[in-house]
């Protein structure tokens, strides 16, 4: 069989080259299932904790990680694998002047994102940096500084 052949098979069996779909996660510790969507409405867990007009996603586990140990409740921290069901944003609060190019990967969606599955082995940042993060934002708050997404 000729290389020409080959190649036509392949592109024909579809066995050929296919795009990889961005992965995105979203940090919370809400109690979710694979087909669940997380939507916008419900509290926030920053800014003003009100009803949030948006939901947010990251392409960085590390963001996700901070999404989960940031998040209010007493449920357990989780990450859950999302699928966005319409158009995602960069989210403003992450990339103003001091992030210039969204390096956490971070956006919002005023759109559902489908759960696809969850991530159950991740570790977590130390529980002296997690209480630093919170009195830093406990401070912000304190000086009127709100989110952006309120």
């Amino acid at each position: 069989m000729t290389t020409e052949q080959n190649d036509k098979d392949r592109l024909t069996n579809g066995q050929g080259a296919t795009p990889f779909t961005q992965t995105f996660f979203h940090g919370t510790k809400a109690d979710l299932n694979v087909g669940d969507l997380i939507e916008a409405g419900y509290n926030s867990n920053y800014g003003l904790q009100k009803n949030a007009k948006y939901i947010f996603l990251t392409a960085t586990l590390d963001a996700a990680i901070w999404g989960a140990e940031l998040a209010l409740g007493d449920g357990r921290e989780r990450i859950y694998l999302v699928e966005p069901t319409g158009e995602i944003e960069d989210d403003p609060d992450l990339t103003d002047k001091k992030f210039p190019g969204n390096p956490t990967k971070s956006y919002r969606s005023t759109r559902p994102f489908r759960v696809v599955g969850e991530v159950t082995i991740w570790h977590g940042h130390p529980a002296e940096q997690v209480k630093a993060m919170k009195e830093h934002l406990d401070e912000l708050k304190a000086q009127g500084v709100n989110s952006l997404n309120d």
